[in-house]
């Protein structure tokens, strides 16, 4: 049945092209998040929800927000995520998180590879190869550049902005090919996300806002393909924020299998 699903959501739903327009409204978005961001009244979001109690209780708080409005031809995906680690420091936490070599190990399956590819202060610039698997499987070859700022010796900020993401066919095969940036079937064409660290109550409080953009679901495919491009964000959010949990937690968090 699967396989029947694959071949027919590949036949209806062929490759599409990332178009300038489309483009130009996720970066609006993106830019209205960022300055949202930085004239926050509270430096963490569940500041303002009272949720930090339920976090230090283990719980992880996912929620997602809604563009006013949707590109032609694309979606755009906001979720945003919090986690508390007890007993842990804000340096420990950076230094898993800048660790990007190991990446491929800390958030398997879905970071297949990983490598810091040059690093300037607190710039980075990575490589990432993305399993993205919901109903189809899909492999994406990304790069991103990401910036850390401290904003106190108990606070840091992030920003993570994709430069290029490639769909892979036939990956880890001898038919292996990378596809074009901005074409193929569209999944995931931007990935971005703002990150905040706070150290305090006996640990660090952990915050993502994860944007992406994704190509519009064709008329007649909503049942089949929601599942693939609107849930992958939040699945790989919530993901993220567990397997930090049990890298830096593995007594009380056993490793994923």
């Amino acid at each position: 049945m699967w396989r029947f699903l694959v071949i027919f959501v590949t036949a209806v739903a062929p490759g599409a092209e990332l178009r300038p327009k489309t483009l130009a409204i996720y970066e609006d978005y993106w830019r209205s998040v960022d300055q949202e961001l930085q004239s926050r009244r509270h430096f963490l979001r569940v500041d303002g929800t009272g949720g930090r109690d339920r976090l230090r209780q283990g719980e992880i708080l996912i929620q997602e927000r809604r563009s006013p409005k949707d590109p032609p031809d694309g979606l755009i995906h906001h979720w945003e995520g919090s986690i508390f680690l007890p007993s842990v420091s804000v340096r420990q936490v950076l230094d898993l998180v800048q660790n990007y070599n190991q990446h491929k190990h800390v958030y398997r399956p879905e970071v297949m590879d990983s490598q810091t590819l040059s690093r300037s202060g607190e710039e980075f610039r990575v490589r990432l190869r993305l399993l993205k698997r919901r109903i189809v499987t899909v492999v994406l070859e990304t790069e991103h550049r990401v910036r850390y700022r401290k904003i106190s010796d108990r606070k840091w900020e992030s920003v993570s902005r994709s430069t290029k993401i490639a769909e892979v066919e036939g990956a880890g095969s001898k038919r292996e090919a990378e596809l074009a940036p901005d074409t193929g079937h569209g999944y995931c064409w931007r990935l971005d996300s703002f990150w905040r660290f706070e150290e305090a109550d006996g640990g660090v409080y952990l915050e993502c806002s994860s944007l992406s953009l994704s190509r519009d679901i064709p008329f007649g495919m909503s049942r089949l393909l929601r599942p693939i491009i609107s849930e992958l964000p939040e699945a790989s959010l919530r993901s993220v924020l567990e397997q930090t949990r049990r890298a830096l937690l593995p007594k009380t968090f056993p490793a994923l299998d």
